[in-house]
This record gives C-alpha cells, structure tokens and sequence, in this order.
C-alpha cells in the first residue's frame, strides 16, 4: 500500500509503526455551527480511508477531535446569549447527527479540547523550559525560528512565510511569525487558571496535545483539509516535535477542497450549504458515492447535475444487486464446474480493487473497478445461474462497497425508490379506503426518520432533522 505523504511530497509505501495497528488522527470541527459540505467532504474521505485501512485488516486507533473553545465560538455564544459550554454541547450533537446520517463511522475518541486543559497547561511548560517558548504579559508565544524545520511540511522557508488568517499580529512578540500557545483572558471569555495568570488554549496547540495523550508521541497518519497545512500543521509539528525530540506523523493525509459551481464556497455568493441542507434532498450514500467520485487530494465541483449523476450510478449498482436477487429464486443450487471459473473471473475483480485502492486511497479507480464488475456480473450471470454463484456475486458487491460506504442500503434499492415505492402503496390503500394500512405506511416511514406531507400537488416527503 502506498500513500502520498504532505511532507515529503511523493508516494510513500505505507508501513505503521506498530504491525496491524494504524494511528490516526483528524482534525474536526470547531463546534458553533453546523457542518457544511466542504467539511463532509473531509469527514466522508478520511472516513472512507479508516474503512479500507480496517478492510485490509487493519486496528485502525480513529481519533478525532472537537475544538469548542475558540474565537468564533466565544461570539456564537455571546450572540445567542448562551455559554460557550453550551453551544458547543449542542452542536456537537448536531454533528453527530448529520455524521451518523452520512455513515460516518464514530472515531474511537472524540476529544474535546476544554477536557485537556491541565494536559495543555503541562505541555506548555515543557515548551517554555526547553526554550520554544516565552511568555508576554499573561499571553504565551511559540518561537517559530527556536525549530530549526519550520516551514517543513508547507515546502516553505521561513523567510518566506508571510502571516497566515489564523495568525494573530501582535508587537509584543519577538518575531510575526510566533503563534499563540496560551491567551491571555479577556472579560467575559471563559478561562482556566494557569502559570501565566486566566486564560485559555491557542488553537494548534490543542490537537497536538490531545494527539500525544491519546496516540502517543508520534503516529502513524495525521489528516486533515489542505486548508490545514499551514498554519495549523506546520504549527503542530513545531510544537510537537520541539516538545519530545521526535516525528510527530509519519504521514501527513490532505483532502482538497469542494467549488460550488466552479466557484469556491462562500456565504456571500450564496452557494453555501451545510451537509443537512443536502441530506434532506439526497440520500447519504448518493452524497458519499458523489464525495469519493474524485480522488482525494482532487478537488471536485458540487452541482446539482453532478448529484444527480452519483444518484443515477448509485442506481445502476442497486439495480445489479436487485436482479441478482431476483436470481435466487433458482432451485439449482450447487455451483457446476464451469461456474467455478466464474468466480475465479469476478474475484480478479477483487484484486483489480485492491490494487486501485492500495494506490493512495484512488477511490475514483475503485468505482470504475466496481463498475466493470457489475458488466461482468450481467453477461457471465441469469436466471439459470447456480443460487451459489449468485450469492457470490452479490456478496462481493456488497464486499467491495463497504470501505467506500455505498450499497450498504438495508432496503436492497436506493432509499428514494424504497420510499416513492411505499408512497404509491399507501396512495392506493387510501383509494381503497383502507385507511389503517395507509397510517401504517406513513408511521412505518416516520419510525424510520422519513416524514410524509400531504399537499394540493401530492405527496411531499422529507428527512426528519
């Protein structure tokens, strides 16, 4: 397996640290909003990759955290008269919810930064005893010309780096470039007793702390948006390895941004959507099959038309596996000989996968492959075909989109055709008069998070947010 590491800027042959076992980290969201597409992007690729790295037998140690104290939270919060704690309590539900929807399989931790606030404290000792460090009136700086490798990861000299957007200008500090590893407090601003007086965390500081109590000192895969690698990461690895004298990440992991009709995502062009904005018009396995259509470090364009595109060849795959199914009905049931060779042919595909997928997590690729698989699956398999060679071929459909989280649907079909297919059925009981199976129908679809709205024009139905 090989995967292209940020740092040195080429495919590296992926080897973890510890046999069997990945450690990685992402970086989440900051709490005080709900999540838009650009990040379920980010949260759908690394979600994708953690699935195939646990597919190819992997104990993948997923650790992703939530940053709920920060700037825009602190005005969230005073703009909506509520706490900080508050806010953030809340929208990590909120996160959860949308996650849970898009099949994001929960990390084995979600930090929270405000739980390590005595840890942060510790580490930002260690960094001023070792001469990183420096504390100003209450506020403390990192050095950034104190580690030699700044600049490493971003391909940059530090000469040449100019202020980034998180990057406070302040002329207290012995150089622009130091960044914020502790705040001072301000007046109605939560804070934490500290060394240097009431305060509370920077925001880089955070992740490489909660990574080193969580992961250890160094792991094996930190991932993030390209937006991240810098400051935030270069900033991580200076802190990090300035504080143990060792890597931090063996691999550094970038997706790359969404546009919005060829343009970039932003609230003033109003082309901005949240991920449950989308969920409520399209199911999540179509939002997923759309978000991996494109390599990862691609950056891909959101239109309506391309969604409906990922809808339509999430259809053409549920269609395969439905015909297949209607194939096991066949009382033949044991595989002949020349069914035998079949199954050494669709296996081939299996290979052609892995390799596709091995290559950097090419889930492009990985689609096609599939693809030809389902062409194969209809001229080599009928009606007449052996219930083993059937089982077969839609296990290994199943098999093959379960890393990528597509054909997983419960219903055999794709849940818009599942739900218009019931909305006919109760349509017709209610012509009937059958008003106990039409109640039925409609409570069936509500305990299932679908809500039916009986309008002039028809049946409308939405998801339950």
């Amino acid at each position: 397996m090989k995967v292209y590491n940020t740092l040195t800027r080429k495919k590296e042959e992926f080897i973890p640290i510890e046999e069997g076992k990945v450690k990685m980290y992402v970086c989440g969201p900051t709490v005080y909003n709900l999540f838009h597409i650009g990040n379920a992007r980010t949260f759908i690729i690394f979600d994708t990759i953690r699935k195939y790295l646990e597919y190819r037998g992997y104990e993948v140690n997923f650790v992703q955290n939530f940053t709920d104290i920060d700037d825009k939270m602190i005005k969230k919060a005073q703009d909506t008269e509520t706490t900080v704690k508050e806010l953030g309590d809340h929208y990590i539900m909120e996160y959860y919810k949308d996650a849970d929807k898009l099949k994001i399989k929960r990390a084995t931790v979600n930090p929270r930064a405000t739980e390590y606030i005595s840890e942060i404290i510790s580490f930002i000792e260690e960094l001023i005893e070792k001469g990183y460090a420096y504390e100003v009136d209450g506020d403390v700086y990192y050095s950034t010309k104190s580690f030699v490798g700044y600049g490493k990861l971003s391909g940059q000299k530090l000469e040449d780096l100019q202020t980034g957007s998180r990057v406070d200008v302040d002329e207290r500090k012995q150089d622009p470039m130091d960044f914020a590893l502790w705040k001072n407090a301000k007046p109605f601003e939560p804070s934490w007793k500290s060394p240097w007086g009431n305060g509370r965390p920077g925001w880089h500081i955070e992740c490489s702390c909660m990574a080193l109590n969580l992961l250890g000192e160094t792991i094996d895969i930190h991932a993030g948006g390209t937006d991240l690698i810098f400051p935030h990461h270069e900033n991580e690895i200076a802190q990090s390895e300035g504080r143990s004298g060792k890597t931090f990440a063996k691999y550094w992991l970038h997706g790359a941004f969404i546009n919005v009709d060829n343009k970039k995502m932003s609230k003033s062009l109003n082309n901005f959507f949240t991920a449950r904005e989308i969920l409520e018009k399209y199911d999540q396995e179509v939002i997923r099959l759309f978000m991996i259509s494109g390599h990862y470090r691609t950056q891909i364009n959101f239109t309506v038309e391309v969604l409906d595109a990922a809808k339509a060849s999430l259809e053409r795959m549920y269609n395969a596996l439905n015909i297949l199914n209607g194939y096991l009905n066949n009382e033949k049931e044991e595989i002949s000989e020349k069914e035998k060779s079949v199954v050494v042919e669709l296996n081939r595909y299996k290979e052609r996968f892995i390799e596709k997928m091995d290559d950097d997590f090419n889930t492009a690729d990985g689609i096609s492959v599939i693809f030809e698989l389902i062409r194969e699956v209809n001229i080599r398999i009928n009606k007449d075909s052996s219930q083993k060679l059937v089982k077969h071929a839609i296990d290994l459909l199943i098999e093959l989109g379960s890393p990528l989280g597509i054909m997983q649907n419960p219903f055999g079909g794709s849940l818009e055709e599942e739900i218009e297919k019931l909305i006919e059925e109760r349509n017709e009981a209610r012509k009937n008069r059958d008003f106990a199976m039409a109640d039925k129908i409609r409570n069936d679809l509500m305990n299932q998070g679908i809500i039916l709205e009986d309008t002039p024009s028809g049946v409308r139905w939405s998801k339950r947010s």
